[in-house]
């Protein structure tokens, strides 16, 4: 039986205003630009209800719609090395990969990119766990735009371990977030419920009926336009660093998708937003001692820095 195509709609960010239509798809729903640019000329994107062209503009709040094809079978999935992947750690049980930017951790739908999945695949690790296929041994995932350190368990006990202890919020998970202006009080904790977004299927906000969420944050550097954070998670909602910083009036640079400042992104040359994976610890579900790894910054998140930095 084949899989049906999936509709996705979203309002057009004021950040994404002025932009192409193929280059807001591309941005909005996590696909390459080339991928974008295909589904606009195959006719299944739609703006403001209307078939819509690569040229045409995109305007603030408009309704961007695109009939998604579906993932492909989790049994033919393209085992492919993907330049940038790290092994970080590898034993029976876990490996500990640094991901970069643009690479999804599993397949899913309406993403034909590269993955976390079918690099190890391709690089011959054999993932066994219970599961859908295409998610075997995944016990947390990073957005597309996010790069950093995270783990993948091999086996079903190493699996079980640490998808209960990720539930408990037994894990320590520690990112760097580049945000603008300067957050008040410099560190404090975000408790604030997330849900999805009203009228947006893959964008988030606060909201009353949200899920439980709490950021914790304290400021590394303060500098004229941007302040650098560590940010502890004790939950792990979707986008909710993102969410929680939008949240504040200060969003994650480069993040056009929650209200970052499209002038700023651009002068720093980003085309994601700054948020890094900076270390992951927990206990290992072996041999029972605490291990942690660590990521550094990519060369994009680097030099964006450094810019700030400069800006005095």
């Amino acid at each position: 039986m084949t899989a049906a195509s999936e509709d996705r709609a979203l309002r057009v960010p004021d950040g994404l205003a002025g932009e192409r239509v193929d280059v807001g798809v591309a941005r909005m729903f996590g696909l390459s630009r080339s991928k974008a640019a295909e589904l606009v000329s195959q006719g299944l994107v739609q703006l403001d209800g209307s078939p819509a062209a690569k040229s045409d503009r995109l305007l603030p709040d408009a309704l961007l719609e695109v009939s998604l094809p579906p993932a492909p079978d989790p049994l033919e999935i393209n085992a492919e090395l993907v330049d940038g992947i790290k092994i970080l750690h590898d034993d029976e049980s876990i490996v500990v990969v640094d991901k970069p930017v643009g690479v999804a951790v599993h397949p899913s739908m309406g993403w034909t990119g590269p993955t976390v999945v079918g690099h190890l695949a391709a690089a011959g690790y054999r993932i066994a766990t219970s599961g859908a296929s295409e998610r075997q041994g995944i016990v947390q995932r990073l957005d597309v735009g996010t790069s950093g350190v995270m783990v993948i368990c091999k086996g079903e006990r190493a699996y079980s371990v640490l998808k209960n202890a990720f539930r408990n919020r037994e894990i320590d998970k520690t990112y760097h977030a580049l945000v603008q202006g300067h957050p008040d009080p410099l560190a404090g904790t975000i408790d604030a419920p997330i849900g999805r977004a009203p009228k947006s299927d893959w964008k988030f906000a606060v909201r009353e009926d949200g899920k439980h969420s709490v950021t914790h944050y304290e400021t590394l550097e303060a500098h004229r336009f941007a302040s650098l954070l560590e940010v502890q998670l004790e939950t792990g909602r979707t986008h909710q660093i993102r969410v929680h910083m939008a949240a504040l009036k200060h969003p994650c640079v480069g993040d056009l998708t929650y209200g970052a400042d499209p002038t700023l992104a651009k002068r720093l040359r980003l085309e994601r937003q700054w948020l890094h994976a900076v270390r992951l610890g927990f206990t290992h579900p072996d041999s029972g001692d605490y291990v942690q790894y660590a990521s550094t910054y990519p060369d994009d998140l680097t030099a964006a820095l450094e810019t700030i930095r400069d800006a005095q």
